[in-house]
């Protein structure tokens, strides 16, 4: 079951042209989200926020925009089913709306932890600030760390410096506070981790935007990811070419992550609107 084009198909088949570019180039956006409370109004749902992105891409790209009341209309009546939508838009203004359930053994992954592997520095996303059909590089590094008993892999810049995983972006906590990669060392701006810094900042603590360099993350107490749908995972081992690293997937500053995820009526959600 998706929704393609204003029709809700019952079917595991999606019928393109041969020379559609979103088959031959990777030439479509997307956005993945998961829904709460059965609604797509929730606070923690975003959904103003994840159109507001796929926006942003037509913009940059020069694309037609889509039928956005069509867009909701399928958002509706798949999220009945599923708890995760992908949103995929085409060039043209053509909408595929599919869905799928949460990963079975998500709960032990937040609670335990996971391993990465650090990919090789030729795996760098294509236009990383847009989430573009072009994944095949992300895709190759979750693959290949697949063969290295990991879960996920970490991508990096020429330098070897940190920038993201393949799948979400990248948190450390060391000296108090925590750490993220900065947008400017081109890495994806994702919903949740603009959500997640308002939040830190709410709390008081202070979030420092740093390249993440060797030394720097050698000096982390813990580390995770975060997305739209697994909200944040810790990290608790990753192998890379000098040996293999390891942090505190129980650590107590963890917790300061979670709870923006239970504190849907505190007064902080007004301060978004």
């Amino acid at each position: 079951m998706y929704w393609y084009n204003g029709k809700l198909i019952e079917s595991q088949s999606l019928e393109l042209n041969i020379n559609d570019p979103g088959l031959l180039y990777g030439a479509t956006i997307f956005t993945t989200m998961r829904v709460y409370e059965n609604s797509l109004d929730s606070n923690l749902t975003h959904w103003r926020l994840h159109c507001d992105r796929l926006l942003f891409s037509i913009k940059t790209f020069h694309w037609q925009e889509p039928d956005w009341h069509r867009i909701r209309q399928g958002a509706e009546i798949l999220l009945k089913h599923f708890p995760i939508l992908r949103i995929t838009l085409f060039p043209d203004g053509r909408e595929w709306i599919i869905g799928r359930l949460l990963p079975a053994d998500l709960t032990a992954k937040q609670s335990d932890g996971v391993v990465c592997a650090v990919a090789s520095i030729e795996l760098a996303r294509s236009l990383p600030t847009h989430k573009t059909g072009n994944y095949l590089s992300a895709w190759l590094a979750k693959t290949n760390s697949q063969q290295l008993a990991a879960q996920e892999a970490i991508l990096v810049d020429g330098a070897g410096n940190w920038l993201e995983t393949s799948t979400g972006n990248l948190w450390g906590w060391r000296d108090g506070c925590w750490w993220t990669p900065p947008l400017a060392v081109g890495i994806l701006p994702g919903i949740m981790r603009a959500q997640l810094i308002k939040w830190l900042q709410y709390q008081q603590p202070a979030v420092k935007e740093e390249p993440w360099t060797m030394d720097l993350v050698k000096g982390f107490k813990a580390i995770a990811y975060s997305n739209s749908v697994v909200e944040t995972v810790p990290i608790h081992t990753v192998h890379q070419p000098q040996g293999s690293l390891e942090y505190d997937p129980h650590h107590q500053s963890l917790e300061i992550l979670r709870s923006f995820f239970s504190m849907t009526t505190s007064p902080f959600w007004y301060t978004l609107r």
